[in-house]
């Protein structure tokens, strides 16, 4: 597939790159054990290969007959699962523009909220791939790049919106919007994810009645907000265990009363110890650049 040979040569050696302003490439030549990060907004179109994320109690995989969304900023853990030497996985992601999806949405006719999931898995389509093709292209033609990318990625924004997932990205668009709601308390939550936090008090900055706030917050990340909290704790631990590989002080910088409490959940979710796990990912070729990837 052309598609496929232009991305994993302009990956580059390192397997890794961001070409255009929001379009980024990765390519694995190996399978990957689970690994914990936090998803930004974007769409991920698969190449050649598959990859599966665990969101909450969730499982999707996606390959190049289906495309994955996010639409918040979520945790996962996310798994390669067909690649190798010969056969690589390969993939294209597109950060998605909150401004150009609200430029669309105004040009389309209204329609009333759909669902409220922040992520899902659907099929691609012949009228989505052409767009991405001629995008991809335009890394053979870099000249030509900051004219016609954003009339692509536009095109590539319409079509999702046409398509299963065009509620989602809908409801980016939309202050008002329950997603939009969701977001505001989302952004309070990593802003402030070593700290207490109140589930009315985040129900109350996404304007919501608590009862309301905790049913829809799951139903869009697929966790309670409480758990968001946690994963993102975690995963600051798991940076900062690797930079200095004492966990009474990592347990408490990012927010927990109890250094045995801390290292317990977290062999829970990275399958070790604080410290091992911390040796173990020293002794890794790709050290934390394997924990950042969100494609």
């Amino acid at each position: 597939m052309k598609m496929c040979s232009l991305a994993e040569r302009h990956a580059g050696d390192t397997g890794r790159a961001q070409i255009l302003p929001r379009l980024s490439l990765f390519v694995a030549r190996s399978v990957t054990c689970p690994t914990s990060t936090v998803y930004q907004p974007m769409m991920c179109l698969v190449l050649q290969g598959a990859k599966q994320v665990m969101i909450g109690d969730r499982l999707l995989r996606y390959d190049p007959a289906s495309y994955f969304i996010a639409s918040l900023e979520l945790p996962v853990s996310g798994q390669i699962v067909e690649a190798n030497a010969d056969s690589p996985y390969v993939c294209a992601s597109l950060a998605l523009d909150r401004d150009m999806i609200a430029s669309l949405v105004a040009d389309l006719p209204a329609q009333p909220d759909g669902q409220i999931a922040g992520f899902g898995v659907s099929p691609v389509t012949p009228q989505l791939l052409d767009p991405w093709s001629r995008l991809l292209a335009l890394l053979e033609a870099p000249e030509d790049a900051p004219v016609l990318a954003p009339m692509l990625e536009r095109e590539i924004l319409y079509r999702l919106l046409q398509g299963p997932q065009g509620g989602v990205l809908r409801q980016i668009a939309q202050d008002d919007s329950r997603l939009s709601q969701i977001r505001q308390a989302i952004t309070w939550i990593r802003a402030h994810f070593d700290e207490p936090i109140r589930v009315e008090a985040l129900a109350e900055i996404a304007g919501m009645s608590p009862a309301s706030f905790h049913r829809h917050f799951k139903a869009a990340t697929a966790i309670s907000p409480l758990q968001y909290q946690k994963v993102l704790r975690l995963q600051e631990a798991r940076r900062l265990m690797v930079v200095n590989a004492d966990t009474t002080r990592t347990a408490y910088s990012v927010g927990y009363e109890s250094a045995s409490q801390f290292s317990r959940e977290y062999a829970r979710m990275f399958g070790a110890p604080p410290s091992r796990d911390a040796i173990r990912l020293r002794g890794q070729s790709l050290g934390l650049e394997n924990m950042n990837s969100a494609t």
